[in-house]
């Protein structure tokens, strides 16, 4: 290299600030202005405590930018989720915990990952409306059954972490709601005369939804369907099933 060069390519290197060592560290300080990862989380804790949830976020992006390799940022991807899913984000929500899942599939705050992608998609197919006027059984259960799934997966994979035993209790609610939604099915068709189908409904909700609340309007409402199609001993033997099992029942839907 010509020596009349160096003084000159040293200037402008650093007049923009840049060094060919450290470099990352400039840039750093630059993205935290100098402010430590703790700093910075606790920053992003008073904007959520302020109720500023997207400066929060952003609070916590800057954490990612700054300090990807410490606990601060692995905690605020935690953190960027489940304030994603408050926010009925859940699209988003779950793309920034599957990136999690990927980037550490065995940290102790793993578990929770998982719990979280869970409970991303129950609250997904959620209504505030839910148990006062409307039932997420009556709508579109996909989310439902991901959800089921994703808890099932968190158990299977990590069976002795807290998060298992809470993800157990969510199921015993996941079952109930498909289970409800099979029952909505099944009195769908027996509405518009569709008698069979109707009893393979209820049947597939005794064989497979065994616990469920939804067992004895299953056997009601096949009682029903077998006195409409003529099958007067099967409809005999349904509702001696449903005495025997339930003998306080009483019908909680009109069948016709």
């Amino acid at each position: 290299m010509n020596k009349s060069l160096i003084p000159l390519f040293a200037f402008f290197f650093l007049l923009s600030g840049c060094s060919p060592f450290g470099g990352e560290k400039v840039l750093d300080k630059s993205v935290s202005k100098g402010l430590s990862p703790k700093a910075l989380y606790e920053l992003s804790e008073d904007k959520l405590n302020a109720g500023s949830v997207d400066q929060a976020i952003d609070q916590l992006k800057i954490i990612i930018a700054a300090y990807p390799g410490s606990k601060y940022a692995i905690q605020a991807r935690l953190d960027i989720a489940y304030n994603l899913l408050k926010q009925k984000k859940h699209t988003r929500a779950l793309l920034q915990i599957e990136d999690f899942i990927q980037r550490y599939p065995a940290l102790n705050s793993t578990p929770y990952a998982y719990y979280l992608r869970g409970a991303i998609q129950e609250d997904k197919s959620s209504s505030i409306l839910d148990n006062l006027i409307t039932d997420n059984a009556q709508r579109d259960v996909q989310s439902v059954q991901e959800a089921y799934y994703y808890y099932t997966l968190l158990i299977n994979k990590f069976p002795n972490s807290k998060y298992s035993d809470e993800a157990k209790t969510k199921l015993t609610k996941l079952k109930n709601t498909l289970a409800r939604h099979e029952f909505y099915v099944a009195l769908y068709y027996a509405g518009n005369n569709a008698h069979i189908a109707s009893i393979n409904r209820c049947k597939y909700i005794i064989e497979n939804y065994p616990n469920s609340p939804s067992i004895a309007n299953s056997l009601h409402l096949m009682a029903y369907n077998y006195d409409q199609i003529n099958a007067l001993k099967l409809a005999n033997d349904s509702r001696i099933i449903l005495e025997s099992n339930f003998p306080d029942y009483s019908p909680a839907y009109s069948f016709k």
